[in-house]
This record gives structure tokens, sequence and C-alpha cells, in this order.
């Protein structure tokens, strides 16, 4: 009887102590179960509230001061043309429109991995396309049938934004077809992004994510963002170039995944309107003069503003296996490309 009184005496001590916890804001661990009385979540499971509160083990938490309100999802398509600027073949050798559609659902996977999320972030996914075939957008619409964020397809606006291309490039070369329109489409969705309200991510159609791509970039941004106190620049892809001189950089912690500092990458990245509308004569100098290397002017931003990338990654460029620019290190590419089956 003595011992059932104490058990009762104890766990009603506990229930007490849980409820001073939470009226004072405090967080509290249970060492035996690592599971956190005030919140009933495990420390296994993702334990942060976006808007609210970052909470990473053992780091403790940290107040997010800069919320995000929404997410763009801005995906550039040409599901007609394999390589831009190279013959070589890609991995799993395949067609262009394979990729695209990979691409695409690998997106939509990774937008549906968390929903709870999407409670207080709007979120949409615009494609602006050129030269895909018919059957590749209906593809692409079936795809995006009955989702529960918006979307929509455009056509790529290529006779407008062509005009602002100069012919020349900086080695003296003709600029291809390909790089026109690939130009143009930068353009069309920086223009399109500096309208947006929040989060603005540009997508390049051969990108495979993982599940929690979307929802680790969501989190981290408000995480480091709440921490460094300005806007950032994310690049979900671990490139492999980067890793072929010494380059000093700095380690953040974000979510679920660490993060480092890099003041390169290719043209599939998250930034924030804010940053798009302070730097976008800069951004779209690239699409008006083919720089070498092409993404130049968004380097020399990275020397002003704070840009980073996963560690490993969270979004892999599927190119040619001995790309420099192409496969991150350190990721089972099989496993992730059957998980995107279409």
């Amino acid at each position: 009887m003595k011992v059932q009184n104490k058990t009762r005496k104890s766990s009603l001590f506990k229930k007490l102590f849980i409820k001073f916890c939470r009226f004072f804001d405090y967080e509290i661990v249970d060492q035996g179960n690592l599971s956190f009385p005030t919140t009933n979540k495990k420390g296994s499971k993702n334990l942060s509230n976006l808007g609210i509160q970052s909470l990473v083990l053992p780091m403790g938490r940290i107040k997010i001061k800069r919320p995000i309100r929404s997410l763009d999802i801005i995906l550039r398509t040409c599901a007609s043309v394999n390589m831009l600027t190279q013959s070589k073949k890609r991995i799993f050798k395949l067609n262009k429109e394979d990729y695209s559609l990979k691409t695409l659902k690998s997106l939509i996977n990774s937008i549906n991995n968390n929903k709870k999320i999407f409670k207080n972030v709007k979120v949409k996914l615009t494609i602006i396309d050129h030269n895909s075939d018919d059957k590749v957008i209906e593809k692409f619409k079936k795809l995006l049938k009955r989702q529960f964020f918006k979307s929509e397809i455009l056509n790529l606006n290529i006779n407008f934004y062509k005009k602002k291309i100069k012919k020349i490039n900086q080695q003296g070369n003709k600029v291809t077809n390909n790089q026109i329109s690939n130009m143009s489409n930068i353009n069309q969705s920086l223009n399109i992004g500096k309208n947006c309200d929040d989060l603005v991510y540009f997508v390049e159609d051969d990108y495979l994510h993982k599940r929690n791509a979307i929802e680790e970039m969501i989190l981290s941004y408000e995480r480091i963002s709440s921490q460094v106190g300005k806007e950032l620049i994310m690049c979900p892809a671990d490139y492999p170039y980067l890793y072929n001189k010494l380059e000093d950089s700095k380690i953040i912690l974000g979510n679920n995944c660490h993060w480092r500092t890099i003041e390169e990458s290719l043209c599939t990245f998250l930034t924030s309107k804010k940053l798009i509308n302070k730097h976008f004569k800069k951004f779209v100098s690239a699409c008006e003069f083919e720089h070498y290397p092409f993404e130049k002017p968004f380097h020399d931003i990275y020397k002003k503003e704070l840009c980073i990338s996963p560690m490993p990654a969270l979004a892999v460029h599927f190119t040619n296996i001995n790309s420099i620019y192409g496969l991150s290190p350190l990721i089972d590419y099989e496993k992730l490309w059957k998980e995107n089956k279409i």
C-alpha cells in the first residue's frame, strides 16, 4: 500500500511539474526514453515548430524571429534538350524527359512528406516550359492533378527575353540556341520570383530531391536566419567540384543536417524575395550576357550574402557520372532514382 501511495504521489508530482514547465514555456527531457513530456514528442522525431521554435538535441531551443510565410517553387523544364552544353550521356542513360518527370515527382513527394508544415505556409509550384513534347506536358499535368498545393504550367516567353541577350559570350563565342533558351528561362523565373510573397526555390529539371528536402530547407532557413539575423541563399546540392580545393568554410547546424558556407553554385537555389529584389540587376545580368563561369554574377552575390549547402546533399544533380558539377558524393543514386517512380 505504501508503495502504491508513493507511486501515485510521484505521478502527481510529475504531472504538476510538466504543467509548471508548460506554463513558463520550459522544455524538459526525460533521459530515460528521450521524450519531451511538455510536447509529447520523442527525441528521434522532428522537434521544431514552424514559425515558433527550432529545437535540436542537445543544442536546445531557438525562438524563431524570421518565420516563413510562403514558398514558391519555380521549375524550369526543357525535356527536348538532353544536355545544355555537353553531348555526354547522363547517369542511367535515359531520355531527358525521364529526368524532368523524376524531378517534378521528387518535388511533389518532398512537399507531401510533411503536409503539417504547410498549414501556415502557402506553397505553389510553377513550371516554365520550353519546347517539351505535348505528351510530356500532359504527364506534368497528371502528376500535379489533385495535389493540395497550387500549381500552374507556363510557356517560356522566349521571343521577349532573347532580345535582351548579347549574342557573343565572354569567351568571344556565339551564344548557342540552347543557352539562349536557358538564359531566357532563368530571366522569366527571376521576374516571377521578385513578385512572390516570401521564399522562392529556383529548380532545374534534372535535380532529384530527397523526401525531407523541402521540410529541411524551410525549417533550417527559419533556424539559421533567426540566428544570424539576415536572409539566406540555400543550394540543396553538394557539388563535387567544391571538394577539388581546400577552402575555409563555416559549419552551421540546421534542423536535421549540417550546412556549410559556400561561394559557388549552379542555377538551382532557394532564397527570399527580399534578396532577389536587393540583387535583381546582378541576378539578371547572368541572363543577358554569358559569363565564364556562367553563374559568376551569382557567385559575386554570395560574397556579400550568406550562401549555404547541406552535407550530405538534399537534392542531387543527375548528370554525367564524371561531371564535377553533377552527382553529389556519399549518396545512393539508384535508391533516390527508384524512390521517385513515375
